[in-house]
């Protein structure tokens, strides 16, 4: 069908026998149309196969029923074989699906030029909200466009001292409980492969793990990845030859904690024999590894439902709570 064989609002007003404007507030939602008009109206555009303008829509209602989530990370990153980003995209993807909206995924790199086009995009009344996630230090992109008016809520904590909302668990509550563990079946010498220093999922682990060794009068032992498969095993190696005698370690990411599997194969350890292993997220390959992972349930798909649900909520105008913070759990198998 043709541009201009396609029903327009003025066909369904005349067809249901009311003003253009009438029919164009039952369109967009009003609730101050009586109900026997608003029937009126919704026959016709059942009948006429009637589709709202978008374009047309957003000028009188300014919306686009679409979020933007912004990963701060380049697009190999997002798109590599760790599951973490996909199980992200897929709780915000379902929650926005829900409230038919539909999600516009950006990427930020390192870059000012990087930051400068997404928030230009996300200012420029392209998105009702913006969802932003995967940070690194001191990021200026949440403050920034929320100081420009677009609700923005972030899945994890910010290093700086802003006021944008966000969404995370007890990053640091989580790692010591799994650091007590290792150290309550017995183990003696227990490192840890902390995740990058620049965020604060990478902070607040090693914090947890330094919290439980102090508990315990014991010597941290650290080495530092970055959330990679390739730096667990890096770090694994580093950590035997800095201490050949540790028996446990704690690794702040299951994609960590399984590179650290295969670097102790390849030094002739044994897991949990030798050494103890646990991790942290609960992807589903934990369940698989060799032997399977003891690891710290964070609820991954949920945060992102609930962040997205929190953007909603902002930019419908509602007030929010700040900070949202999820539970997680320790689930123990083989591999400690």
């Amino acid at each position: 069908m043709s541009g201009r064989d396609r029903p327009t609002l003025e066909n369904v007003a005349q067809r249901a026998g009311v003003s253009r404007a009438t029919a164009s507030r039952v369109v967009n939602g009003s609730t101050s149309v009586a109900p026997h008009i608003r029937d009126k109206v919704l026959n016709a555009v059942d009948a006429l196969g009637y589709v709202p303008n978008q374009a047309a829509r957003s000028l009188v209602t300014q919306r686009t029923d679409s979020i933007a989530l912004v990963a701060s990370e380049t697009t190999s990153r997002v798109f590599s074989d760790d599951p973490f980003f996909a199980a992200v995209i897929r709780g915000v993807s379902l929650e926005l699906e829900a409230a038919d909206k539909q999600l516009v995924l950006m990427m930020v790199g390192p870059s000012g030029p990087s930051h400068d086009r997404v928030e230009r995009y996300a200012t420029g009344g392209h998105v009702d909200g913006a969802i932003i996630f995967s940070m690194h230090g001191a990021d200026p992109l949440p403050e920034r466009l929320s100081r420009a008016g677009v609700p923005v809520v972030c899945n994890g904590r910010l290093l700086t001292q802003s006021q944008v909302p966000y969404v995370d668990v007890d990053n640091e509550d989580a790692a010591r409980t799994a650091v007590h563990h290792l150290l309550d079946t017995g183990r003696r010498r227990v490192a840890t492969i902390a995740g990058p220093q620049d965020m604060s999922a990478g902070i607040d682990r090693l914090k947890g793990y330094r919290s439980a060794m102090q508990d315990a009068s014991r010597r941290s032992i650290v080495a530092v990845g970055d959330f990679t498969r390739q730096s667990g095993a890096l770090a694994m190696s580093q950590l035997l030859a800095d201490d050949p005698q540790l028996d446990a370690v704690f690794a702040a990411s299951d994609a960590m904690a399984d590179g650290a599997l295969r670097s102790l194969r390849q030094h002739g350890r044994r897991v949990p024999d030798d050494v103890a292993v646990v991790g942290f997220d609960d992807m589903e390959f934990a369940r698989d590894t060799e032997p399977p992972l003891t690891t710290v349930r964070q609820p991954i798909t949920d945060i992102g439902r609930t962040v997205a649900r929190q953007v909603l909520r902002l930019a419908a105008g509602e007030q929010i709570e700040p900070v949202l913070l999820l539970p997680t759990e320790l689930v123990k198998r083989e591999s400690a």
